[in-house]
């Protein structure tokens, strides 16, 4: 399920979507604003063009809207029903952590949008080098 040709391979490893070789962020996870979503312009593997139309990664914004929303349930839930906190005390674990993860969801959004529209192929690293 983990292995090659697999989607969530591509997303939890981040790597390109199509070889899953090359790597897809040019930095590893950082709380630097400006390198949060810094991506290669292409794949360094099989040479896939990462931002495939202007604007590409707008789409992502929806991806992010639902794991942020997802997050701030999960949190309020376990916060206020096994934790026991107060509602107050629950919407700031909240806003706290859904703080410190900003970066890791800006990320996930990312990847898991480009996975959307680009399948593996498992020659894409050959046909480039045959090229």
């Amino acid at each position: 399920m983990f292995g090659k040709g697999y989607k969530l391979y591509s997303i939890f490893r981040n790597k390109c979507p199509r070889c899953h070789e090359g790597e897809f962020f040019k930095y590893p996870l950082t709380i630097n604003p400006k390198k949060i979503t810094k991506l290669h312009d292409n794949c360094p593997s099989c040479n896939l063009k990462y931002m495939m139309e202007p604007s590409f990664f707008f789409g992502a914004m929806y991806v992010n809207y639902a794991i942020a929303v997802a997050l701030f349930v999960a949190i309020f839930i376990i916060s206020k029903v096994f934790l026991g906190m107060s509602i107050l005390h629950s919407f700031i674990a909240v806003v706290v952590v859904s703080t410190l993860l900003t970066p890791v969801s800006l990320r996930l959004s990312r990847i898991i949008w480009i996975n959307i529209f680009v399948a593996y192929d498992k020659k894409a690293k050959e046909l480039q080098t045959e090229k």
